[in-house]
């Protein structure tokens, strides 16, 4: 179910019968056609073990199941939003990026300490992030929000790439990710927060990277 990108703030997407997706509430703007918006009690596709570990966390961002014959319109909050094709690969995000996600994907949740180790953990600590990610696994396509746009950085063998911590939305494929630390342009000008780290990506796949260091 492919989204229709109406401009950087808004996506539009076409509801056929037999089909679902999810969305986050409250991300409707506006729909045509015969379609019903139910609250979803399960988390998607993943079920109560997806539901319970974002608990957890205390990241269950609630989601609605959208149904029926039309197309819906989707945004939220005015923030910029990014679509994601997946074509069988897996994609780790935060729940709170989520705006709207084919409803064939699988959905799931994966602890950080699993990446990393003891420094997964830490990543979660530091970037204010919990200590569970959302996963979205299969074919189909999901829309993320994100501050001031998104920059796609491929991930290749013997490359890793380096992002800020706070500017890190959401990667895919077969990537590892682990904090390192480094003195940052800003605390060499006395401008630092304290926070001299780094999350380095690995293996094959692309980070996606928003262009603020602010939180949804």
């Amino acid at each position: 179910m492919p989204f229709r990108e109406v401009n950087s703030r808004v996506v539009e997407a076409t509801i056929a019968p037999g089909q679902k997706m999810f969305s986050q509430r409250g991300a409707m703007l506006a729909y045509r056609g015969e379609v019903s918006f139910t609250p979803n009690v399960q988390g998607g596709q993943g079920g109560v073990m997806s539901m319970i570990g974002r608990r957890v966390a205390n990241e269950a961002t609630p989601l609605m199941t959208v149904e029926g014959n039309g197309t819906v319109m989707f945004g939220h909050g005015g923030h910029h939003i990014q679509v994601i094709q997946l074509s069988g690969d897996t994609l780790y995000v935060e729940a709170d990026r989520l705006l709207a996600f084919d409803g064939t994907l699988t959905q799931g949740t994966m602890f950080m300490g699993s990446q990393g180790g003891v420094m997964g953990m830490v990543r979660g600590q530091v970037t204010g992030q919990g200590l569970f990610t959302t996963t979205l696994k299969g074919h189909g396509a999901v829309a993320v929000m994100a501050h001031g746009g998104v920059i796609e950085l491929p991930v290749t063998p013997g490359r890793a790439v380096h992002v800020d911590p706070q500017a890190y939305v959401a990667h895919h494929g077969d990537v590892r990710n682990k904090l390192s630390t480094a003195l940052g342009w800003r605390d060499m000008v006395g401008r630092g927060s304290g926070e001299a780290f780094q999350l380095e990506l690995s293996g094959s796949g692309a980070v996606y990277v928003q262009a603020s260091e602010e939180k949804l």
